[in-house]
This record gives C-alpha cells, structure tokens and sequence, in this order.
C-alpha cells in the first residue's frame, strides 16, 4: 500500500507555540518595564569621586547675594561662576519679599554665564 502524500500543512502546533512565545514576551516586558523583577545592583567599596555639587545662590530679605552660604557681591558671584562646568546644577533660593532687581541681576549673571541647569526653589502651598 502507497502512502498518501500531506495535501496541507497542520499551523495549530506552530500558532500554539507562538502563542506560548508571546505569552513569555509579554510577561517578561512587563516586569522590567515596572521593574518588579528584585535586581540586587553591585556595590562599590566608596563613593564616586566626580559627584556634581550643587551651586546654591541665595538671596536674602536685604538683598544679600550668597554663594554657598557665603556673601559674595555681584561682581565676585560672575567671577566664582566663570571657572565652573556649564552642567553644573545652579540652584537659586530667594526671599519671596526681596526687590525683584536683585533677583534679575543674579538670573542674569548666570544666563550670561549660559549654565545649563538653572533650579528656582519654591515651597508648596498646602
């Protein structure tokens, strides 16, 4: 008796399978992507020795420009900003009851300086 040559072929195993892939794929993708899956990062024996400091310029009830909580004037604030890394974080914290002059003054030293990261802190009202 002869076989019979496959007049088609049979995709319900091959859709199974790919079904089951998927299932895998998108299970997977979710959890990296909301990062349930417990990763445990290596860690170094000390601290990073290029950690970027804050540049803080405060602005007193008087006016009294600040440099890292120290007084500077604004001359002596353009020339301690002028030697820094243009990506350094500037963070600004202003009286809310100082002239508003002093506060474009120092905006505009910094601008000028073209710093790349400028912060104005605020408080939240609650």
């Amino acid at each position: 008796m002869e076989e019979k040559g496959f007049d088609y072929i049979n995709v319900i195993p091959l859709v199974d399978v790919m079904l089951v892939l998927l299932t895998i794929v998108l299970t997977t993708s979710t959890f990296i992507a909301t990062g349930v899956i417990p990763i445990e990062l290596p860690r170094a024996s000390k601290g990073s020795s290029d950690t970027v400091k804050v540049q803080t310029i405060e602005i007193d009830r008087q006016g009294q420009v600040y440099m890292n909580s120290r007084p500077v004037s604004l001359n002596e604030l353009e020339a301690q900003l002028d030697p820094l890394d243009r990506d350094i974080p500037v963070l600004i914290k202003a009286d809310r009851s100082i002239a508003l002059q002093v506060f474009v003054d120092v905006l505009d030293i910094i601008k000028k300086a073209e710093f790349r990261k400028v912060t104005l802190q605020t408080e939240v009202r609650q």
